[in-house]
């Protein structure tokens, strides 16, 4: 019976992926009897059984083909936001104002994944000081974890206070303590924050830096981003889906630099 079972898998796997190869002047499945039909499958079957390796070449080429598209569908749905994207106003950035590419990261500081990308970010950074990058608060960790917010706000006033150098300074930093996942403290924010250079939060900047973070969780959702780090790589203008990638996660600097050349072109 599982050998049945296995049989009519490894059938169905490799006949659903070989027949859209067929050429169209190929015999088609309606020209052989009910029992040639019968026989074809036992012996596709039985080679399959016997080379295993052939059902993962398919697979690994099934997951690249399902991978593919889904890069496309998500470059596609990030284009419609892509006038809100370079929309930058009290979004911390560093990088030329003129850059013909933006890298978007939308991210929370309580996440243990954007804790992992902060340092590619920041070699990725050092290569390309032609490129701009915008960091986007996405407190998606705040309903768990008060911090989240907490060192949003904290960075966020950071940013008005004393710009790009000490942002980043306080950015890369509270990622540096190694505490998220609720681990994060007041105290390790207050310790970076004092790291960078700055005083006192400023109370006042808490609303209209809520008001950004809100923004930003519609925008994530408006792009159909799934979780943090969500990272866009695309042109500041003549942007397409071909230019455009969408990163959902943790990846090498080389995979950056990929997507970065590709939207220099």
């Amino acid at each position: 019976m599982m050998k049945n079972r296995y049989h009519a898998a490894a059938l169905s796997l490799a006949l659903s992926f070989t027949f859209t190869s067929l050429h169209a002047d190929a015999a088609a499945p309606a020209d052989f009897t009910a029992a040639q039909q019968a026989r074809i499958g036992e012996i596709a079957a039985d080679y399959l059984v016997a080379h295993p390796q052939v059902l993962i070449e398919v697979s690994k080429k099934l997951q690249a083909q399902q991978a593919a598209i889904k890069a496309q569908l998500m470059a596609q749905s990030v284009l419609k936001g892509h006038r809100l994207l370079m929309q930058l106003d009290g979004v911390p950035v560093k990088g030329p104002q003129n850059s013909k590419v933006i890298v978007t990261e939308f991210f929370d500081y309580e996440c243990i994944a954007c804790s992992m990308m902060a340092p590619v970010m920041e070699q990725v950074m050092t290569s390309n000081p032609d490129v701009r990058f915008a960091f986007r608060d996405w407190t998606i960790f705040a309903g768990r974890y008060p911090e989240s917010t907490q060192a949003s706000r904290r960075g966020l006033d950071i940013w008005k206070q004393k710009g790009a150098e000490a942002y980043m300074t306080y950015h890369n930093g509270i990622y540096r303590t190694g505490h998220n996942e609720g681990k994060l403290t007041a105290a390790d924010i207050e310790q970076v924050a004092t790291a960078a250079g700055v005083g006192a939060e400023n109370i006042a900047t808490r609303t209209p830096s809520d008001s950004l973070i809100e923004g930003n969780n519609t925008l994530a959702e408006l792009l159909g981003l799934t979780g943090t780090p969500g990272i866009i790589v695309m042109p500041a203008a003549n942007a397409t889906a071909d230019n455009t990638t969408v990163i959902p996660g943790v990846v090498s600097a080389q995979v950056m630099q990929q997507a970065i050349d590709n939207a220099m072109k």
